[in-house]
Protein backbone atom coordinates (compact mmCIF):
# COMPACT_ATOMS: atom_id res chain seq x y z
CA UNK A 1 0.00 0.00 0.00
CA UNK A 2 1.17 3.30 -1.16
CA UNK A 3 2.30 5.61 1.65
CA UNK A 4 0.30 9.41 1.40
CA UNK A 5 2.33 12.28 0.79
CA UNK A 6 2.77 14.13 4.12
CA UNK A 7 1.99 17.51 1.94
CA UNK A 8 -1.02 18.26 0.50
CA UNK A 9 -1.15 19.27 -3.02
CA UNK A 10 -3.09 22.74 -4.31
CA UNK A 11 -5.96 20.80 -5.29
CA UNK A 12 -6.63 19.56 -1.86
CA UNK A 13 -5.74 22.08 -0.20
CA UNK A 14 -8.23 24.15 -2.42
CA UNK A 15 -10.94 21.27 -1.70
CA UNK A 16 -10.49 21.29 1.91
CA UNK A 17 -10.86 25.52 1.67
CA UNK A 18 -14.51 24.69 0.21
CA UNK A 19 -15.22 22.11 3.02
CA UNK A 20 -14.30 24.63 5.61
CA UNK A 21 -16.91 27.77 4.15
CA UNK A 22 -19.96 25.52 4.25
CA UNK A 23 -19.14 24.34 7.65
CA UNK A 24 -20.18 25.81 11.03
CA UNK A 25 -18.03 25.70 14.17
CA UNK A 26 -19.21 23.95 17.00
CA UNK A 27 -17.47 25.78 19.71
CA UNK A 28 -16.70 29.29 19.98
CA UNK A 29 -13.21 30.38 19.52
CA UNK A 30 -10.79 30.58 22.01
CA UNK A 31 -9.78 34.13 23.15
CA UNK A 32 -7.18 35.07 22.41
CA UNK A 33 -4.01 35.41 25.20
CA UNK A 34 -3.50 38.98 26.47
CA UNK A 35 -2.93 41.01 29.11
CA UNK A 36 -6.20 40.27 31.27
CA UNK A 37 -7.52 43.28 33.74
CA UNK A 38 -7.52 42.37 37.22
CA UNK A 39 -10.45 43.34 39.36
CA UNK A 40 -8.59 44.46 43.25
CA UNK A 41 -10.52 42.81 45.79
CA UNK A 42 -11.97 43.74 48.40
CA UNK A 43 -10.69 44.30 51.73
CA UNK A 44 -12.31 41.54 53.87
CA UNK A 45 -14.34 42.84 56.40
CA UNK A 46 -14.24 41.91 60.02
CA UNK A 47 -17.16 40.38 61.36
CA UNK A 48 -18.93 42.80 63.81
CA UNK A 49 -17.85 42.15 67.79
CA UNK A 50 -20.68 41.11 69.76
CA UNK A 51 -22.40 43.38 72.22
CA UNK A 52 -21.43 42.43 76.11
CA UNK A 53 -24.52 42.26 77.97
CA UNK A 54 -23.71 42.90 81.92
CA UNK A 55 -26.89 41.54 84.32
CA UNK A 56 -26.32 42.84 87.67
CA UNK A 57 -25.40 39.66 90.44
CA UNK A 58 -28.30 38.03 91.80
CA UNK A 59 -28.16 35.99 94.77
CA UNK A 60 -30.26 32.75 95.91
CA UNK A 61 -32.85 34.03 98.30
CA UNK A 62 -32.33 38.12 96.90
CA UNK A 63 -35.63 40.03 96.40
CA UNK A 64 -36.40 41.44 92.79
CA UNK A 65 -36.33 44.81 92.74
CA UNK A 66 -39.88 46.15 91.97
CA UNK A 67 -39.94 48.45 89.06
CA UNK A 68 -41.88 51.90 88.89
CA UNK A 69 -45.35 52.68 87.46
CA UNK A 70 -44.95 51.16 83.34
CA UNK A 71 -47.83 53.85 82.56
CA UNK A 72 -46.05 56.55 83.97
CA UNK A 73 -43.75 57.55 81.40
CA UNK A 74 -43.52 61.53 81.56
CA UNK A 75 -42.16 63.38 84.21
CA UNK A 76 -43.81 64.75 86.78
CA UNK A 77 -44.50 68.48 86.39
CA UNK A 78 -42.59 69.28 89.91
CA UNK A 79 -39.11 67.32 87.94
CA UNK A 80 -39.84 69.34 84.73
CA UNK A 81 -40.62 73.06 86.97
CA UNK A 82 -37.13 72.24 88.41
CA UNK A 83 -35.08 71.39 85.74
CA UNK A 84 -35.96 74.80 83.71
CA UNK A 85 -32.93 76.72 83.50
CA UNK A 86 -32.39 80.13 85.41
CA UNK A 87 -33.39 83.47 83.41
CA UNK A 88 -33.87 85.54 86.30
CA UNK A 89 -30.64 86.93 88.47
CA UNK A 90 -29.14 83.95 90.12
CA UNK A 91 -29.09 86.05 93.56
CA UNK A 92 -33.09 87.01 93.26
CA UNK A 93 -33.58 83.18 92.18
CA UNK A 94 -31.68 81.95 95.40
CA UNK A 95 -33.48 84.51 97.77
CA UNK A 96 -37.06 83.21 96.18
CA UNK A 97 -36.16 79.76 96.50
CA UNK A 98 -35.48 80.31 99.97
CA UNK A 99 -38.46 81.82 100.96
CA UNK A 100 -36.54 85.22 101.93
CA UNK A 101 -38.66 87.40 99.05
CA UNK A 102 -42.24 88.20 99.40
CA UNK A 103 -44.84 87.36 97.20
CA UNK A 104 -46.58 91.06 95.99
CA UNK A 105 -50.26 89.14 95.57
CA UNK A 106 -51.11 85.70 95.78
CA UNK A 107 -54.00 83.34 94.32
CA UNK A 108 -56.13 80.17 95.94
CA UNK A 109 -56.82 78.10 93.08
CA UNK A 110 -57.37 75.29 95.47
CA UNK A 111 -60.53 73.55 95.32
CA UNK A 112 -61.13 74.67 91.56
CA UNK A 113 -62.07 72.76 88.35
CA UNK A 114 -59.91 73.01 85.48
CA UNK A 115 -62.76 74.79 83.34
CA UNK A 116 -62.77 76.93 86.79
CA UNK A 117 -59.14 77.71 87.39
CA UNK A 118 -57.10 78.65 84.10
CA UNK A 119 -59.49 82.04 82.97
CA UNK A 120 -59.20 82.72 86.85
CA UNK A 121 -55.53 82.67 86.34
CA UNK A 122 -54.86 84.42 83.08
CA UNK A 123 -56.67 87.34 84.64
CA UNK A 124 -55.00 87.10 88.14
CA UNK A 125 -51.34 87.25 86.07
CA UNK A 126 -52.76 90.07 83.96
CA UNK A 127 -53.80 92.21 86.44
CA UNK A 128 -50.41 91.72 88.17
CA UNK A 129 -48.63 92.75 84.98
CA UNK A 130 -50.68 95.96 84.63
CA UNK A 131 -49.43 96.32 88.34
CA UNK A 132 -46.03 96.13 87.83
CA UNK A 133 -45.79 93.38 89.98
CA UNK A 134 -42.80 91.03 89.63
CA UNK A 135 -43.26 88.27 92.13
CA UNK A 136 -46.42 86.09 92.66
CA UNK A 137 -47.45 83.19 94.26
CA UNK A 138 -50.17 80.83 92.58
CA UNK A 139 -51.18 77.93 95.40
CA UNK A 140 -52.30 74.94 93.72
CA UNK A 141 -53.34 72.29 96.49
CA UNK A 142 -51.01 69.41 96.38
CA UNK A 143 -53.99 67.33 94.74
CA UNK A 144 -55.48 64.06 96.11
CA UNK A 145 -54.71 60.94 93.99
CA UNK A 146 -58.02 59.77 92.53
CA UNK A 147 -56.57 56.88 89.95
CA UNK A 148 -59.58 54.54 90.02
CA UNK A 149 -57.22 51.59 88.70
CA UNK A 150 -58.41 52.09 84.83
CA UNK A 151 -55.45 51.33 82.19
CA UNK A 152 -55.22 55.36 81.72
CA UNK A 153 -52.75 56.85 84.30
CA UNK A 154 -54.45 60.02 86.59
CA UNK A 155 -51.83 62.45 87.85
CA UNK A 156 -52.11 63.20 91.15
CA UNK A 157 -52.98 66.96 91.51
CA UNK A 158 -54.35 68.51 88.13
CA UNK A 159 -53.65 71.88 89.09
CA UNK A 160 -50.06 71.62 90.15
CA UNK A 161 -49.66 70.15 86.83
CA UNK A 162 -51.60 72.14 84.77
CA UNK A 163 -50.91 75.75 85.97
CA UNK A 164 -46.74 75.69 84.57
CA UNK A 165 -48.49 74.57 81.44
CA UNK A 166 -50.91 77.21 81.09
CA UNK A 167 -48.30 79.76 82.36
CA UNK A 168 -45.91 78.67 79.13
CA UNK A 169 -48.49 79.13 76.75
CA UNK A 170 -49.65 82.38 75.20
CA UNK A 171 -51.08 85.28 76.45
CA UNK A 172 -49.02 84.36 79.47
CA UNK A 173 -46.03 82.69 77.99
CA UNK A 174 -43.76 86.36 77.45
CA UNK A 175 -44.61 87.60 80.51
CA UNK A 176 -43.57 85.08 82.97
CA UNK A 177 -39.76 84.91 83.01
CA UNK A 178 -39.49 82.22 85.66
CA UNK A 179 -41.73 79.12 87.50
CA UNK A 180 -40.29 77.38 90.40
CA UNK A 181 -42.05 75.47 93.61
CA UNK A 182 -42.75 77.84 96.37
CA UNK A 183 -40.81 77.80 99.85
CA UNK A 184 -42.50 75.34 102.77
CA UNK A 185 -43.49 78.74 104.25
CA UNK A 186 -45.56 79.97 101.12
CA UNK A 187 -47.03 76.54 99.97
CA UNK A 188 -44.09 74.25 99.05
CA UNK A 189 -44.94 71.46 96.83
CA UNK A 190 -48.79 73.08 97.14
CA UNK A 191 -47.43 76.41 95.38
CA UNK A 192 -45.68 78.24 92.60
CA UNK A 193 -43.37 81.09 92.45
CA UNK A 194 -44.45 82.96 88.93
CA UNK A 195 -41.26 86.00 88.52
CA UNK A 196 -43.01 88.03 85.76
CA UNK A 197 -40.98 90.17 82.80
CA UNK A 198 -40.81 94.08 83.61
CA UNK A 199 -43.54 95.97 81.60
CA UNK A 200 -42.12 97.57 78.78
Amino acid sequence: MAKRPKKLSDDDKALWQKVTESTIRLRPPKPSVGKIDTIPAEPIRQPPKPVKVTHPKFRVGERVKKPGNPNDLAPSMRDQVATHPVAMDRNTFGKMKKGRLAPEARIDLHGMTIAQAHPVLTRFILNAIDADRRLVLVITGKGKHKDDGGPIPVRHGVLRHQVPHWLNTVPLRQHVLQITEAHLKHGGQGAYYVYLRRRR
